[in-house]
């Protein structure tokens, strides 16, 4: 990937081996990725992991050195297996205490003794850390240093993305996008491709194949901050596509050529 100055870097590590296993389908990934855009923050990598203490503390420590950001999303509920506060706190080398404001946000809400203790697991987060607000009502988030731990329920993870800003998290310039679409093979533009991404160093350019019954074709998409170098890009794309005697669609191909039935 073209590296961008203006922005910030992040990283994803979704933890769980429901997620591995294809029980659960992760969405999280894209919906935490258009909030940090805004910004000013690109998601580089995403991981997935699984419920392992020893993986956990690996990926976390390589991925904070990496980047400027770290996230994590799964693992921070009430059952055994729920292992991620203790194996980031292990990353850190701090030790895990009971954070008495989540303890008494749980406790209201009634339960027998040994529900109520597997609920307070919840309130467990590293010394040293702060909390992410979780606007559901439920039990906070952390941010240990540069790695921010979040819930895996996308409802939830999603809440407490709401609240990220740029004072919490600083970047850069919001990263925007640009999409041309053509009924052209990706072998028909691949050589002028290579020629418009070497103009535009800092515009992440991608083709993305598309085959339908009545045609195929490419997705043309620029990515980047400056967006008076996105337009232009935009001009040499649709320019290229015109001049093999096709149609550029602004916004990316409809579903269908528009000269058929």
């Amino acid at each position: 990937m073209v590296s961008d100055r203006d922005s910030a870097t992040a990283c994803l590590i979704i933890i769980g081996n429901e997620i591995l296993s294809g029980r659960t389908q992760d969405t999280n990934l894209a919906h935490l990725s258009g909030v940090l855009n805004e910004l000013g923050i690109r998601m580089i990598e995403a991981r997935v992991i699984p419920d392992v203490d020893e993986t956990i503390v690996d990926t976390v420590n390589h991925c904070r050195q990496r980047f400027d950001y770290v996230f994590t999303t799964g693992g921070i509920g009430p059952t055994h297996d729920d292992i991620t506060v203790d194996s980031i706190a292990k990353a850190f080398g701090v030790a895990v205490y009971e954070h008495p404001e989540v303890a008494a946000l749980i406790r209201k809400r009634e339960a027998p003794p040994a529900v109520m203790a597997s609920r307070l697991r919840m309130a467990r987060i590293p010394v040293g850390a702060t909390l992410i607000d979780n606007p559901t009502g439920g039990p906070p988030g952390f941010q240990l240093g540069n790695v921010f731990v979040m819930a895996g329920v996308p409802m939830v993870m999603q809440a407490m993305a709401s609240t990220f800003d740029q004072v919490r998290l600083p970047g850069g310039r919001p990263v925007r996008s640009r999409t041309v679409g053509a009924f052209l093979g990706e072998s028909q533009v691949a050589t002028q491709l290579g020629e418009i991404q070497e103009a535009y160093p800092d515009i992440d350019l991608g083709s993305y194949p598309f085959y339908r019954p009545n045609g195929y074709g490419t997705n043309l998409v620029m990515r980047g901050t400056d967006e008076a170098a996105l337009e232009e890009m935009v001009e040499r794309i649709t320019q290229m596509i015109q001049d093999q005697g096709a149609e550029a669609f602004p916004g990316g191909a409809p579903a269908a050529p528009e000269n058929e039935d």
